[in-house]
């Protein structure tokens, strides 16, 4: 089939369909869209690039090892180089609690520090959940707040 077009019409897109249509598409998108609630708000210090310096000890009371196997399954946690509680975050949660009395600190800069030295390999799922461990538990629809200050070694190298 052939259309013929006169040489006189002058053809013209219609725009104003085509606004009407991308408005509605942003109005429908922008109330549709729902904002998360922000996931794990933990008060964490990460290490200063390629410090090779001593570790501030001044005031880390509780320090965190956190052992893998070279497939980067976690083996051993140790706590302050005493205490091995194997793979267990149970005994782990026990432990905080009994350190903390089972009560979040005042304010952030007053409770306990945790510092979490890491193996190389230990995948970060391993990382998470120490982290969950330690700085608190969920009762009901509230978290129950323990540790606020949560500080990371500098990673060791595989020798």
């Amino acid at each position: 089939m052939k259309f013929k077009s006169r040489s006189d019409e002058k053809v013209e897109m219609q725009l104003t369909s085509m606004i009407d249509i991308i408005f509605l598409l942003l109005i429908f998108f922008v109330m549709t869209f729902k904002i998360a609630a922000q996931e794990g708000d933990f008060n964490i210090r990460m290490p200063i690039g390629g410090g090779s310096g001593a570790a501030d000890t001044t005031n880390l009371p509780i320090k965190l090892r956190l052992r893998s196997n070279t497939d980067g399954e976690l083996v051993d946690i140790v706590v302050d180089d005493t205490r091995s509680f194997g793979n267990d975050f149970g005994k782990l949660r026990a432990f905080i609690l009994q350190q903390t009395g089972g009560n979040a600190p005042p304010s952030p800069e007053e409770g306990p520090e945790v510092e979490i030295d890491l193996d190389y390999n230990l995948r970060y799922s391993h990382v998470i959940t120490a982290i969950s461990t330690i700085t608190g538990q969920r009762q009901g629809d509230e978290i129950k707040r323990l540790v606020e200050r949560i500080k990371f070694a500098p990673p060791r190298k595989p020798q």
